[in-house]
């Protein structure tokens, strides 16, 4: 016998999109900006959406939006109602579309051969790639947005089946003008004095792997400035306020003449990886993994010196 199931509650969808912005930014009229409506039309929104529930969601007063004890319950299964909604979608596209992968990649990682034999081999299928940011490889997968992920750990991993690549060194940015510029190599005890950058966000794990710390003899790490992104460490680096411990094979020597990168001796390297979905169907992933394997081997760049 099928298990039964209750009928739909009578919530719309983009009305909770709509309360979530709203709890996201804490005024209406910033909310209303975000969603390209007006105050009024929004006001009338949460209104119905508050109707269906049966609950005051927000109070509103001269300084703001502020949720409600009922608001501030919902907030939490509002997003995991929106994020399952979009998943249910991309599932089923992904069903009604086998011939389909997207491939998520990070900076530093060059998939073009992957895409472009994928492509050769499958001409019935549609190959993707996108660049992800390099806190996005595990949300991007698990949202389907991508089918698989390029990426270098170290980021959460529940629910992937996750496939080392390659190993790679890591290095240390500095301006051109530093005492370390044009060695060969650094060791963790050259740098131990050296403020490094702290990206503003991050988790522990990934803080730790790169800022390498705890350092051997325990000594606490120096704090640079602190950043949102990890593209904002260049102008940092380059006025001679931080250093930085980054992956040796992105070449950051050809972006920029102003710093340089040197390679540290004593340091575990990055791994580079291939996440999918556990238990994922889709048809041309093992072609993908035989493609990866065979054309991902190794850094492309070498550290300038």
């Amino acid at each position: 016998m099928p298990d039964s199931v209750s009928p739909p509650v009578d919530l719309d969808l983009r009305l909770v999109w709509c309360f979530t912005v709203v709890a996201e930014h804490g005024h209406f009229g910033r909310a209303a900006e975000v969603l390209h409506t007006t105050q009024p039309s929004l006001s009338r929104q949460i209104r119905r959406l508050e109707n269906q529930l049966g609950a005051r969601l927000i109070d509103r007063g001269p300084q703001g939006s502020r949720l409600t004890e009922a608001g501030e319950v919902f907030l939490p299964l509002a997003r995991k109602l929106l994020r399952g909604a979009n998943q249910a979608k991309a599932r089923t596209q992904a069903a009604a579309r086998p011939g389909r992968l997207t491939i998520g990649y990070i900076a530093g990682v060059i998939v073009t051969p992957v895409v472009r034999e994928l492509r050769n081999r499958h001409p019935d299928a549609e190959v993707n790639a996108i660049h992800l940011r390099w806190e996005e490889p595990r949300t991007a997968l698990l949202e389907h947005r991508v089918d698989a992920a390029v990426s270098r750990l170290p980021f959460p991993t529940s629910g992937l089946d996750v496939a080392v690549l390659y190993d790679e060194p890591r290095a240390l940015l500095v301006p051109r003008a530093h005492r370390f510029a044009g060695k060969e190599s650094v060791t963790l005890a050259d740098i131990a004095d050296e403020p490094m950058l702290r990206l503003r966000n991050a988790s522990q794990e990934w803080q730790a792997f790169w800022r390498a710390e705890p350092r051997p003899d325990g000594r606490p790490v120096p704090d640079g400035p602190s950043i949102d992104a990890i593209e904002d460490k260049f102008e940092h680096i380059a006025a001679g306020e931080a250093v930085a411990i980054v992956p040796a094979d992105l070449g950051f020597a050809g972006l920029r003449p102003d710093v340089t990168a040197v390679l540290i001796e004593d340091i575990e390297p990055s791994h580079v990886v291939l996440a999918t979905r556990t238990g994922d169907g889709n048809r041309l992933l093992a072609a993908l993994e035989k493609c990866v394997r065979a054309h991902l081997t190794g850094p492309v760049h070498a550290v300038a010196r």
